[in-house]
């Protein structure tokens, strides 16, 4: 099982991408079940038949993977997959189902986060500050190019109108993904390259920090011309942007992009990509997957491939298979996986038999069985890794819970569960979480609670979710963030119909005074560390004395490469390329995935 955020391009809307990210509620970066066809035909985009316009690159022959039907030269090309699990048909990127790169590769953000360091990293953005509680202020890199894909020309310049245009269209309409993100921004003013932005009372700065490193900084001479229905739904099949490639050619297949010569940070930062096109191929079955690695179809997986622990680091030698980590856990964290209760529903809403539940279960079973070592256990707050610097340690000796069955059997007796039997929902087709439920329902079995696991299709199961007709399910909602605000506001999020309806609280948990903390947090400025501090650290002992969720492990952001062709790809093992090796909707364009490319080099 594989994540994407929910408030950053994987999810949000407040399940922003319901696609190959977030598949509401439970969420998958990517569903390896669609085949890719052999020798599908290519469509040119609009306007490619320019080519030797400006900045144009004809079409060469060379080798090409087998489920493309245009060849481009194989030491010039970076094939990807693991991101996508429909054909490409839309590359808006305010359209919750655009394709891979459409957000990254094409049109790009103010500022990035590194979840590795812990810090963000200006982008289009040179640097943004408050000048007060409810003024904050966006200086716009100089000399950044609009370029069209379908001839390659730069056709206009970046400035502070298109990012006021930007904000105010997110304002303004419903179903942009980031409407929410500036529900409190009052005006917005440029003036050249700066941008003004104010607040109303009360400022929402946890919100606006999550818009600054996801939302896409779009051209207004572009989108101003579309009807307000269309500014999320127009299909924008030949892209104007700013971002490292540009759009060359569709498929059922999947998506390539060639090299933008105009990138602004060619000049600005020295990055550059050393291949000239790069193919993101929609996601074979996973065991096809793993044999196009092996044998260099492929040079780049964000799928789940089940046995690549075998091939990678040591243990592959030969293979030239890497990971981001040497040895386990191999893949960076994504999301934190919970077992999720319905606590409308008896015994579940008793604190009792929660507490049981999860001194019962041993999510490192789970980490080295289905999923071979490519997951780590999570802490007993589910916060992830990045955000290990707000862990309150003292409630977590105080209030943690762990492996116990002797425990567990005593909070069992206590809860008054009288052995009726549970079920446990996972999604039809995904065998890990088939098997991790299994696992899990043995565990419970041994300390006396009877749960049975069913498989339901994705739909039928969101519709079970949202409509309280479940016992169990390993739920996702929540991953990478800047901050602790947004899996707190997923988890005690009220009135409880309006928080369904965004997706979050879907435990039907109800604590005004967590919720209220939550509020409060979103609404104290981020540089007050020691007022954010102890809110966390109330709503981290809320949290384990009522286990509303029970965190298990935090789900990998699966990455293998293939280094037949390309080199230099992430890893932890040095300080100079510890990058973000994710393209899935959420990292690519909003995290350093972009600096990983550009550190790619050929073999």
């Amino acid at each position: 099982m594989g994540i994407v955020p929910k408030r950053n391009g994987a999810g949000g809307l407040r399940s922003r991408w319901p696609g190959p990210g977030r598949l509401g509620l439970l969420a998958r970066p990517v569903l390896a079940v669609a085949l890719v066809a052999c020798g599908a035909a290519w469509a040119v985009v609009p306007g490619e038949a320019s080519a030797g316009a400006a900045g144009s690159v004809p079409r060469q022959a060379g080798d090409a993977h087998p489920s493309l039907g245009a060849a481009l030269p194989r030491d010039e090309t970076l094939y990807t997959t693991g991101n996508a699990s429909l054909a490409p048909r839309s590359f808006n990127p305010l359209d919750r189902s655009s394709y891979t790169g459409t957000l990254g590769l094409l049109y790009e953000t103010l500022f990035l986060y590194d979840p590795i360091s812990n810090k963000m990293v200006p982008w289009l953005a040179s640097s943004g500050s408050w000048s007060g509680p409810s003024t904050y202020t966006i200086e716009l890199r100089p000399g950044v190019d609009w370029v069209e894909s379908s001839s390659g020309a730069a056709v206009g310049t970046l400035s502070g109108a298109d990012v006021m245009f930007s904000l105010r269209l997110a304002m303004a309409d419903k179903a942009d993904p980031w409407h929410e993100d500036v529900g409190s921004v009052q005006s917005v003013s440029a003036s050249g390259d700066l941008v003004t932005v104010h607040f109303g009372a009360p400022v929402n700065y946890a919100e606006w920090h999550d818009y600054l490193w996801h939302a896409p900084v779009l051209p207004a001479a572009v989108w101003s011309k579309l009807h307000a229905a269309q500014a999320a739904t127009a299909t924008n099949l030949s892209p104007m942007a700013t971002g490292p490639m540009l759009l060359y050619s569709t498929s059922s297949g999947g998506a390539c992009y060639r090299d933008n010569p105009h990138w602004w940070a060619k000049n600005a930062l020295g990055l550059a990509f050393k291949f000239n096109y790069l193919c993101d191929l929609v996601s074979p079955a996973s065991g096809k997957g793993l044999a196009e690695l092996l044998d260099g179809s492929i040079d780049w997986s964000n799928q789940l491939l089940r046995g690549v622990t075998n091939l990678a680091a040591s243990r592959g030698a030969g293979y030239g298979i890497k990971t981001y980590y040497s040895g386990p856990p191999y893949m960076i964290s994504a999301a934190t996986a919970w077992l999720e209760m319905d606590l409308a529903r008896s015994p579940m809403n008793n604190v009792d038999f929660r507490r049981a539940v999860a001194y019962a279960l041993d999510p490192g079973a789970v980490a080295q069985g289905p999923y071979t070592g490519t997951v780590e256990v999570a802490g007993a707050t589910g916060l992830l890794p990045e955000l290990s610097s707000w862990v309150d340690a003292r409630a977590v000796k105080k209030l943690g819970f762990y492996f116990s069955p002797s425990l567990a059997k005593k909070y069992l007796a206590r809860s008054g569960y009288r052995g009726q039997s549970l079920v446990f929902l996972v999604p039809q087709g995904q065998v890990d979480l088939l098997e991790a439920a299994q696992l899990l329902a043995k565990q419970l079995a041994k300390v006396g609670i009877s749960v049975s696991v069913h498989s339901a299709p994705e739909a039928a199961l969101r519709k079970d979710i949202n409509s309280g007709n479940f016992d169990m399910v390993i739920n996702s909602q929540v991953g990478l963030s800047a901050t602790p605000w947004q899996y707190f506001e997923t988890v005690y999020r009220l009135p409880i119909p309006a928080a369904l309806a965004a997706g979050d609280n879907t435990e039907r948990m109800s604590d005004p005074g967590a919720w209220a903390l939550v509020q409060q947090a979103a609404r104290t400025p981020l540089t007050d560390s020691a007022t954010l501090g102890r809110l966390y650290d109330t709503l981290q002992s809320d949290f384990l004395d009522q286990l509303p969720e029970i965190p298990l492990w935090y789900t990998g952001a699966w990455f293998q490469a293939s280094t037949r062709y390309w080199q230099g790809y992430p890893s932890s093992i040095t300080s100079s390329d510890r990058y973000t090796p994710v393209m899935w909707p959420g990292w690519l364009g909003s995290t350093t995935t972009v600096l990983a490319l550009a550190h790619l080099r050929r073999r």
